[in-house]
């Protein structure tokens, strides 16, 4: 049975279900809808603690947790998040387990992403890691199991969520099996593969070069790093200097120098002289293929694509109202509801050697901690590193079961995983291993495109079994990282940052902090990989392209020592910005890899900033929550003008059509808001755009997303009239030049707003084609009928912004919908927070969504209009601002 039909099957029964209700007159409440409604209230008893807890609400439902010990303070964690969000904690271990088709069923979907997961061996790492963690983190998640537990405990699945009401229509949920420590440490694994580096970037320029053939045109949509346009998180001197003139040569209107001046040259590419490289063939490029379509099947909780990231800055109290400073986060993953996060705080009433925790921020459901937030001492953010992690490599195989390393055969391990299916029969599945790691490209069988991929000459021919791609990666390594979040969470200066970074191995983040002393500072943590030269490589050795498995020049030699991770405190400059940008130049410090975001986002921050400073007004609370609503786009800034001195008179019928269109431009200032009609004109252009120019000479699942790189290698093109990325391949007796694509692109796009909004370009609005609407995991996609989908999911929200802006409501450019683009979001800013070091409890705080994942419950979206206008919400901290805001507290009693 298909997965569509299945799920076809679940969302018939519940629909069902609902007729039959309303027939019997139950019209308002059902009681399978408000059963699973924890008590928030009052009093409940929870075995094992030593002494009363008491969890202390306010009006959004968010979880003050005060108690004498660590373990009761973890124990109640566990009770809390079982209470409110237990359904997603139950789906999270199943996805990061491989076992989704256990819970949902025989889900097609379902299978593939076990497939993948089971490959890669997530759960397996996490039960590796138990054994090298200190026994106080171990004490911590196994309280925080024996909390989730006891509130399942005597609990039917009906109880803990909707969900299993609907599941249960189809497929077997009559048991929750415990919560075990080890399905915590899991969900890291998750955490790590979404924020993971460049594994996309470096899979693509493979599959990129198999289609062309030509490594002029790979670099092209691969530019460097613009360090002279968009600095660094942590610039030189001279970048300083040199951004600056850059700047005010174009504020001057003069040609500007080069973003890339002022920048060492890049490490040398791939030559392809005296016959170094071979094209590889159709099974290299086939395994490349195949290993990004597998990929692509693991769902993503966090999300995945260009879209995600993060915005992160702490000013210095130099330049704040109150002396102190001030630190703002918001990291962009996918939308969802329930939304990723969970607030809530962490209080031992008397903060000791035994009960060091006094901490509030946002935490995972699921998992023990603190994740971004503020204790008593220190406030800390994260964004993603996107440090390179993760590499791919090229195996070449033989029937008789072994593959070749360092001139002999080996023979390749195997393990046969099986995959348990809800209502089928069970699958197995034989996992293949080379000294790199997993191989990827078994997963999916299929195989697609022609060509090859870079070879070194001389390379071993695919023979009978040809190629397979295997990864290395950190993640696939135990390690410490749940020591970590203890770590931070108790921080109270830049020492303890770095010691707790050199245990938070994967994913790698960047961390930026301030305490109420007054230091602010940056610290990269992380397990990033030493990569050995290999200067007569046909690919270069910095990461940036899937390796040769056969030699052992392109094996990492071990680990960068955490004395050698970036840090900075008190920069003279006074902030520090962190926004998926490098950390420094990867032109000259390769160390952490060459793929970043390309600074647009970091940069329109930091000019905020220093614009702010260079005018002497005192930075505020209310500063740092209006940059994080900057909407200004920087690839209308970059395009615009060149449409703008285009001749649209060739244009046969329609030149006023388009020109009516343009007008929109004369006067735009740019900025992505809902109500603009230029900013939903310059979109669909955006979108046409990127079509017209890469569509037809790279594979479906290497289109164009239309983020940051996208943004850099359109604006080096712009240069480059005759780029052969400028040539439709479909018109074969004709070579298309630049302004005849930018000119079709407006043609397209006027047509396209034309049927979707309406004749008038005034009357276009952003907000109109660009809305969200949260979805839920599971009952909430296109297969589940409307009035249960409409039940789980949020409204749907008009919003600004987009991707590679500051306010990071990101869509893709690579998403068609019957031959027209959809710019929905699907990325967000997850949360925003400010927190002020001068008073905590003056700091703000917003979700996506609610505390809740109960759609019967209040706090299930009782943040999202507020998050979707911008607004935050007061977050108390001290005991007296915590009692003033209480609305509701249970006591947990032994």
């Amino acid at each position: 049975m298909s997965g569509k039909s299945v799920v076809r099957r679940i969302a018939l029964a519940i629909a069902a279900v609902v007729v039959v209700a309303l027939v019997a007159g139950v019209v308002t409440t059902f009681t399978f809808l408000r059963r699973p409604l924890p008590a928030h209230g009052n009093e409940q008893e929870l075995p094992g603690l030593s002494a009363d807890v008491e969890v202390i609400r306010d009006e959004l439902g968010i979880p003050q947790v005060y108690a004498d010990t660590a373990a009761d303070l973890f124990m109640a964690q566990g009770y809390v998040h079982a209470q409110d969000r237990f359904f997603e904690m139950d789906y999270r271990r199943h996805l990061t387990a491989g076992r989704l088709a256990e819970l949902v069923g025989e889900v097609e979907t379902a299978i593939t992403a076990d497939q993948v997961i089971r490959t890669m061996g997530w759960r397996r790492v996490a039960e590796q890691e138990w054994d090298l963690l200190e026994p106080r983190t171990r004490t911590y998640l196994s309280a925080y199991a024996d909390g989730v537990n006891a509130y399942l405990a005597e609990r039917a699945p009906s109880s803990l969520g909707i969900e299993y009401t609907v599941l249960g229509l189809n497929v077997d949920v009559d048991d929750v099996e415990p919560w075990d420590p080890i399905d915590s440490l899991a969900w890291l694994k998750a955490m790590a593969w979404d924020l993971v580096g460049n594994y996309s970037d470096e899979l693509e320029r493979a599959a990129t070069y198999g289609q062309t053939g030509d490594l002029d045109m790979v670099e092209a949509i691969f530019p460097q790093y613009p360090t002279t346009q968009n600095l660094p998180i942590l610039p030189t001197e001279r970048e300083v200097e040199a951004h600056t003139e850059y700047t005010a040569e174009q504020n001057s209107d003069g040609d500007g120098a080069s973003a890339e001046e002022g920048t060492e040259e890049a490490d040398a590419a791939i030559e392809d002289e005296g016959g170094s490289v071979d094209a590889g063939g159709t099974g290299a490029l086939a395994a490349v293929e195949t290993t990004l379509a597998a990929l692509t099947a693991v769902p993503h909780p966090l999300g995945t694509g260009e879209g995600i990231g993060s915005n992160s800055w702490v000013v210095s109290g130099d330049h704040t109202a109150t002396g102190a400073p001030l630190l703002a986060n918001d990291p962009h993953l996918s939308p969802s509801v329930p939304g990723i996060w969970y607030q809530a705080g962490l209080h031992c009433r008397t903060t000791g050697p035994e009960c060091p925790f006094d901490v509030s921020g946002f935490t995972f459901a699921g998992m023990p901690g603190v994740i971004i937030g503020h204790n008593a001492d220190l406030a800390w953010g994260l964004t993603n590193l996107t440090a390179d992690s993760s590499d791919f490599f090229l195996e070449r195989l033989y029937p008789d079961g072994t593959y070749l390393y360092d001139g002999a055969r080996h023979p390749i391990t195997e393990r046969v995983e099986t995959i348990e299916v809800n209502g089928a029969d069970p699958i197995e599945l034989t996992v293949r291993s080379t000294e790199h790691g997993p191989i990827i490209s078994d997963v999916l069988a299929s195989t697609r495109g022609a060509g090859g991929v870079p070879l070194p000459e001389n390379s071993p021919p695919a023979g009978l079994s040809g190629f397979a791609v295997s990864l290395s990666w950190t993640a696939l390594t135990p390690g410490r990282t749940m020591d970590a979040v203890f770590a931070i969470d108790q921080a109270a200066d830049a020492g303890d940052i770095a010691e707790a970074a050199a245990l938070f191995e994967v994913p790698t983040q960047n961390i930026v902090f301030a305490t109420t002393d007054g230091d602010i500072g940056y610290q990269a943590p992380g397990r990033i990989p030493v990569r050995g030269p290999v200067d007569d490589g046909a690919v270069p050795a910095d990461g940036s392209w899937p390796r040769p498995g056969w030699d052992p020049r392109y094996d990492w030699q071990g680990y960068l020592e955490p004395a050698e991770l970036p840090a900075e405190l008190n920069p003279a400059a006074g902030y520090i910005v962190a926004a998926n940008q490098p950390v420094r130049t990867p032109s000259r410090y390769s160390e952490f890899g060459v793929d970043f975001d390309y600074g647009y986002r970091a940069q329109q921050i930091r000019d905020e900033i220093a614009t702010l400073v260079e005018a002497g007004e005192p930075i505020t609370a209310e500063h740092m929550s209006q940059i994080q609503q900057n909407e200004v786009n920087p690839a209308a800034e970059m395009l615009v003008p060149a449409l703008l001195e285009l001749d649209t008179s060739g244009l046969e019928g329609s030149e006023g059509f388009v020109a009516e269109a343009m007008r929109l431009f004369e006067d735009w200032d740019y900025v992505n808001d809902a109500d603009s009609a230029a900013a939903a004109y310059f979109s669909s252009v955006w979108t046409n755009l990127l079509r017209l120019t890469f569509w037809d000479q790279v594979a479906e699942v290497q289109r164009p997303s239309g983020g940051s790189r996208w943004i850099e290698a359109v604006r080096l093109l712009l240069e480059d009239e005759d780029s052969p990325w400028w040539d439709d391949r479909a018109t074969l007796n004709e070579v298309e030049q630049r302004d005849r694509i930018l000119i079709q692109a407006l043609d397209d796009a006027r047509t396209q707003l034309t049927v979707s909004l309406g004749k008038d370009p005034e009357d276009w609005r952003w907000g109109r084609i660009h809305g969200l609407t949260p979805e839920h995991a599971v009952l909430g996609g296109a297969a589940i009928p409307g009035p249960i989908a409409d039940y789980m999911n949020l409204s749907p929200t008009e919003l600004g912004g987009g991707s590679s802006i500051v306010n990071a409501n990101g869509w893709r450019t690579d998403a068609w919908i019957e031959g027209y683009p959809d710019f929905s979001v699907t990325a967000v800013p997850s949360m925003r927070m400010v927190v002020d070091l001068g008073d905590l409890d003056a700091s703000t705080w917003v979700n996506l969504t609610g505390s809740s994942g109960h759609p019967a419950s209040a706090h299930y979206d009782d943040q999202y209009q507020a998050w979707a206008a911008g607004e935050t919400f007061a977050w108390p901290f001290s005991r007296e601002a915590i009692d003033a805001a209480e609305s509701r507290t249970l006591t947990l009693r032994p």
